[in-house]
């Protein structure tokens, strides 16, 4: 099903670029997000494809009242509700000569697709991305940003805080000329999380790169609560084992530590007499580690040094354990642990 306002472009009129924003009971969002697309500054067509999962809040309504306004807005329907569905639902009604992915959560600079186009057309790149900034709107939110601001939260994930133009093994959204997204058949939709994660991959076996710019830079509202930080990276460790074992070559040392701290801990915990002394020293490491992360953080604000810790154990819990689970629920992935090893001998 699809909406669409009748005195806009038409369906056979020219559009540089398509917009594709998946989305799913995001009315709180919502009216920040409108603004946000509206204030691109591109020099040419733009539609916005909002994809909605048939949400129960009012981000229908919402949308229908800003197409309704706005001829540049569309609304398509994703019976599936999952993102990987949404996304080539998008693309598959797309008319842009470029596609771009936009997250209804996320605040991008009004430059983003201007920049994310310019350097497409500049060649040697196939997917235009920026650094995934994290921006806390309350509480809950600022203390998971100023964990995911530290290198223990950032990780491997280079594309998180990058100062200058660099090749990256993933994007956070970006833009792609949509003859590159149709021919590696778009989104995987078996990959219910983790899904640019296994696009790229497939794109850089082929030969493709992938690059951040600084100034496509945008910022992404995280989890407020624990509990839903701890489901959201239990998922990401999940589909990360099977991104793993699908596309070895795409396997970062970064994402076998989260499950080997899994391991230690587990280790240290048994009675195994002096063969414990080494997971229990890891363990104290590890410990004093998460603690000297939080006092450079928090400054001298109590609140964000006892935060910062506890978030960070609870990101690499979750994600450690959810690895483990992904490899028994997908298959380990030994051939990429294979590559792993090979790489670092």
């Amino acid at each position: 099903m699809e909406s669409r306002a009748q005195d806009g472009v038409s369906g056979e009129g020219r559009v540089d670029v398509s917009v594709l924003i998946p989305t799913l009971d995001e009315e709180a969002y919502l009216p920040g997000t409108l603004d946000g697309l509206r204030r691109q500054s591109f020099d040419g067509a733009l539609e916005f494809l909002f994809i909605d999962g048939r949400s129960t809040d009012r981000t229908r309504q919402l949308l229908e009242s800003a197409a309704s306004e706005d001829p540049r807005i569309r609304i398509l329907d994703n019976p599936e509700r999952g993102i990987p569905y949404a996304l080539n639902i998008g693309l598959r009604s797309a008319r842009g000569s470029f596609i771009a992915r936009m997250d209804a959560h996320t605040i991008y600079p009004p430059d983003y697709l201007a920049h994310g186009v310019a350097r497409l057309r500049r060649g040697d790149a196939e997917w235009i991305s920026g650094p995934q900034i994290p921006y806390g709107t309350d509480a809950g939110s600022r203390a998971v940003a100023a964990a995911l601001e530290t290198r223990l939260g950032v990780g491997g994930a280079s594309f998180r805080n990058a100062t200058r133009e660099i090749e990256v093994d993933a994007g956070y959204t970006g833009v792609w000329r949509a003859a590159t997204l149709i021919a590696h058949g778009g989104w995987e939709e078996s990959w219910t999380v983790n899904e640019d994660g296994e696009l790229a991959a497939r794109l850089r076996a082929a030969g493709g790169r992938i690059v951040c710019v600084p100034e496509m830079g945008a910022r992404y509202v995280p989890r407020n609560s624990l509990r839903s930080l701890a489901r959201q990276y239990w998922r990401y460790g999940q589909f990360r084992a099977k991104t793993s074992a699908a596309h070895p070559e795409s396997m970062r040392r970064s994402h076998v530590l989260p499950p080997l701290l899994i391991l230690t801990l587990l280790a240290a915990a048994l009675p195994l007499g002096k063969l414990s002394r080494l997971p229990r020293l890891g363990a104290v490491l590890y410990a004093l580690a998460l603690g000297a992360t939080g006092v450079s953080r928090g400054g001298a604000e109590p609140r964000q040094v006892a935060a910062v810790p506890v978030v960070l154990i609870t990101m690499h819990i979750a994600w450690g354990t959810g690895f483990l689970v992904g490899c028994a629920r997908f298959g380990a992935p030994v051939r990429a642990l294979r590559c792993l090893i090979r790489a670092t001998s």
